[in-house]
């Protein structure tokens, strides 16, 4: 499934025509380039981006076939946000606001979105400070970002108004849901990863604080 194949990113992302594919192996290249010079991943995980990043992002995709309106935090080197603006130009009216404070990584992604024509626009702010500039997502993303009680403070805005929550976490996901639970209550659904057999998408909705 690390091969770049048409059939690795349906079986992550669900539906996906040819020119989505062709354009994402493009990124595929263009990312490795630039990670090169400004470090956009750890260089211990860009031996393999096709399946370590592009195909871990593109499950979302599949997890929410529907959503229109998306937002992602501390988006760094495009990981699962780009992906995602890829991957939304197939549905009709969507788009992702892509938040990132690091002018370089923020000049990456800006990039990225204009080579391409992604329905994607960079907010280049800190998360705490950029909730007046998002419109009104339905899904808010993050992935190697922080623990997920620092997730909910920076998301609840969104969350707190509707907006369900897709998070990346790692084999030690419970202890840091135990750990959110008291500050928050929320419902969960773990969707466990097709990329990572110890990973998890966190799917939170209907946020309340205890």
């Amino acid at each position: 499934m690390s091969s770049l194949s048409l059939e690795s990113l349906r079986d992550a992302a669900g539906p996906v025509s040819r020119e989505t594919f062709d354009r994402l192996v493009a990124f595929d290249a263009m990312f490795q380039k630039w990670n090169r010079s400004i470090n956009l991943v750890a260089q211990s995980t860009s031996g393999d981006v096709w399946q370590r990043h592009i195909l871990d992002s593109a499950q979302l995709a599949r997890i929410e076939p529907d959503a229109r309106q998306w937002v992602d935090i501390g988006s760094g080197g495009g990981f699962p946000g780009l992906v995602m603006a890829f991957l939304l130009t197939e549905r009709p009216a969507a788009s992702i606001d892509l938040v990132e404070s690091n002018r370089k990584k923020a000049s990456f992604l800006q990039t990225v979105i204009g080579q391409f024509g992604l329905p994607a626009r960079v907010v280049a702010r800190r998360i705490e400070d950029s909730h007046a500039f998002v419109s009104t997502p339905q899904i808010v993303t993050a992935r190697a970002l922080a623990p997920l009680s620092v997730l909910l403070d920076l998301s609840a805005p969104w969350l707190s108004a509707g907006a369900r929550a897709l998070f990346h976490k790692g084999r030690d996901y419970r202890a840091e849901v135990q750990e959110s639970v008291n500050r928050w209550t929320f419902d969960l659904v773990e969707h466990p990863s097709v990329t990572d057999a110890s990973g998890v998408i966190l799917e939170l909705s209907d946020l309340r604080s205890v």
